[in-house]
């Protein structure tokens, strides 16, 4: 019997089965046809798997009790990064990822002040960018400080970079050879890889938890690669009155309802064009489910995977945006 597993998505290889996850052509290859073509033709096929899936083997973290790298995308916090904890009590570093994409005006210390200031339960916190190399040294020794054995495992949602961060681990610390396939596509890694970068460290890689209320679920190829921002981002700031409405990349739109004279603050990818119309006048979107929120003062509305609009003044505003995607409300972060 075969016990290969693709090092570039942990499914186990067969030669059987085209349609079935870990199919390769030729069963002595290191990665399945899938992996190879992502990485060499760009070429993405998705693989639905349940959550039901990934929490069982969150749930063999848990039974280790090693030290858990939780990453999170710094432009898309989940709406509960302490959901967490539902799987996982092991001792964690929260790992904020991505730092590239924000401006570079944000600083660490805010975002880690403002993390802290939520009560949760991390051993550190720190912030880092895999694709620019930043913080990388100072992450490696905060494991080396926590870990309480060679096995630190790597947790979090789908596309916030965790293979990504395991790449650039294994370039800078191991003479391993192989890296994991990473792609802008939700559940690229589909079951648990370990790479042993020394003697003394073992990272173990795991599926990505799908957040269903994340935007990145309901787009095609094409729109996720201009909503998944590479390069830093420029916000995009409109002083707006009521009556007013910003649509964004046609897939969010809000209309300014009620309310004084208002700055709203838009971080969302620089490929994504917005525009700015007289909300009576305008159809755009207007077939999408509307929510009405009303904003308090100095507050965030973010769009799951997609960003946020920076709100200075409380005001109510109308939301437009695919049912499925989940909209909410936080305190100002920038």
């Amino acid at each position: 019997m075969n016990d290969k597993i693709c090092i570039g998505c942990g499914a186990k290889l067969q030669d059987e089965n085209i349609a079935l996850e870990g199919y390769t052509t030729n069963i002595e290859n290191d990665i399945c046809s899938r992996c190879f073509r992502m990485k060499n033709y760009g070429e993405y096929q998705i693989v639905t798997k349940s959550n039901d899936e990934y929490i069982e083997i969150l749930k063999e973290v848990d039974k280790t009790k090693d030290l858990v790298l939780y990453i999170v995308d710094a432009l898309n916090f989940g709406e509960d990064i302490t959901s967490i904890r539902n799987y996982i009590s092991n001792n964690m570093i929260l790992v904020v990822n991505k730092k590239d994409v924000l401006p570079k005006s944000v600083k660490d210390s805010k975002l880690i002040a403002y993390l802290k200031n939520l009560g949760l339960d991390f051993k550190d916190i720190i912030v880092v960018s895999c694709h620019k190399n930043y913080n990388i040294d100072e992450l490696m020794a905060m494991i080396k400080k926590y870990k309480s054995s060679k096995n630190v495992y790597v947790v979090g949602n789908t596309n916030v970079g965790k293979s990504s961060l395991i790449n650039k681990l294994i370039k800078n610390y191991s003479e391993y050879e192989g890296e994991l396939t990473i792609s802008p596509m939700p559940s690229t890694t589909l079951n648990k890889i370990s790479i042993k970068l020394s003697d003394d460290l073992t990272i173990i890689d795991t599926p990505g938890l799908v957040n269903r209320g994340n935007i990145i679920n309901y787009v095609d190829n094409s729109l996720l690669k201009k909503i998944n921002p590479k390069k830093e981002i420029k916000p995009k700031t409109y002083q707006i009155k009521s009556g007013q409405c910003l649509v964004v990349g046609d897939l969010f739109r809000i209309d300014y309802v009620e309310g004084g004279k208002n700055s709203f603050t838009l971080y969302v990818s620089n490929d994504l064009k917005v525009k700015r119309y007289n909300m009576n006048k305008c159809t755009l979107l207007k077939d999408h489910p509307k929510t009405t929120y009303d904003v308090g003062y100095h507050k965030d509305l973010v769009v799951d995977g997609l960003g946020f609009v920076k709100i200075v003044v409380a005001c109510k505003v109308d939301v437009y945006v695919d049912i499925n995607v989940n909209v909410f409300e936080r305190d100002s972060v920038i």
